[in-house]
């Protein structure tokens, strides 16, 4: 087989470091190596946490990120990014520094904000600063719906708190329902373009609470764009894909479960 055969888009992943596997820059490798995509990572912030809860973090130096990309630049052709946690100020502007450097290049953003197991990571001033500069480059943002009224502070509804993070400069914004009640999880797409109704997608609700499927969305999203899937189809290409490893989940520990993105291996 030829060396050309084996070309994938390559997807530059900004995200934290969870040594449980469950989320961060693991979830992106796995969902990216399963939706035939190869991830570029880059780590953003060290973590210390299991599968019940995050215990502490130590965002990793700006410079380094930067310098690590500026390498990755110099030599790899990125077909997409996708940006998960961002531990700090100094995380955000740099990252944002970066994305204009790639303003061609689809951007998935998922505010990691409120870990599964409570753990806060979204001070008022990274929620302010995210909106400020990382929203303008996002070509779709990934909230759940805690995440979202975090983001949109003060909005009565969800359409108007979307609404919020489009007129911050997203281009999409899909709105994860997995923390709303009810036997099925219904996920709406919004868009910036006049006159688009918002998308819909209902899932049969999974039992357990899962650690990690918002990364496993939104790198599965980014590797599906990066394939060069429209949003609507790189959308339901990703929440289905994520539903599957959500089904064929599995408990490592004593916490949350963790989706299988391995599943297609192993039925």
């Amino acid at each position: 087989m030829s060396r050309s055969a084996h070309t994938k888009p390559m997807v530059l992943c900004l995200s934290g470091l969870d040594p449980s596997g469950g989320a961060g820059i693991q979830a992106d490798m796995e969902a990216m190596l399963m939706t035939g995509s190869h991830c570029l990572p880059v780590i953003t912030s060290l973590t210390v946490q299991n599968t019940q809860n995050v215990q502490a973090t130590q965002p990793v130096n700006g410079e380094i990120l930067r310098h690590q990309v500026e390498s990755l630049l110099s030599d790899l052709s990125i077909s997409a990014v996708k940006i998960g946690l961002l531990d700090g100020p100094d995380n955000v502007r740099v990252v944002a520094d970066i994305l204009k450097q790639l303003r061609d290049v689809p951007v998935v953003a998922d505010p990691v904000l409120i870990a599964g197991g409570g753990y806060d990571f979204g001070a008022v001033d990274i929620i302010d600063l995210y909106l400020e500069q990382i929203a303008p480059h996002a070509t779709i943002m990934t909230p759940n719906t805690h995440e979202l009224f975090r983001l949109a502070k003060g909005s009565d509804s969800q359409s108007e708190a979307a609404e919020r993070l489009l007129q911050a400069g997203a281009k999409h914004v899909l709105v994860t329902g997995g923390h709303e009640p009810g036997e099925l999880i219904t996920n709406r797409l919004y868009s910036s373009q006049k006159g688009d109704e918002p998308s819909q997608w209902q899932w049969a609700r999974q039992p357990g609470e899962y650690h990690g499927s918002g990364c496993t969305l939104a790198a599965a999203l980014a590797s599906y764009l990066a394939q060069g899937h429209i949003v609507t189809d790189a959308a339901s290409l990703a929440q289905d894909f994520t539903w599957q490893a959500i089904k064929y989940g599995w408990q490592p520990g004593a916490g949350q479960l963790i989706p299988n993105r391995r599943y297609p291996l192993e039925i």
